[in-house]
């Protein structure tokens, strides 16, 4: 079965670097993520590391925008 996903990143050549990211993020949570199968982790596990990173990108955004 084909993959649906339409998880795709926005700028492709970004893509390195949010999944550095992704890692950084689940290490400062504590979330064991590895490179290959995670699927023993829990969904709340999974979706507090995608809900930090895009806090932190966020805070990023408006630090950003506050400089200029």
């Amino acid at each position: 079965m084909a993959s649906r996903s339409s998880n795709k990143t926005a700028v492709p050549e970004a893509k390195g670097a949010m999944n550095k990211f992704k890692y950084e993020v689940a290490s400062e949570l504590g979330v064991p993520l590895t490179d290959g199968y995670n699927g023993d982790l829990t969904s709340k596990q999974n979706g507090s590391v995608g809900g930090y990173m895009v806090k932190k990108m966020i805070e990023q955004q408006e630090k950003q925008m506050a400089e200029k």
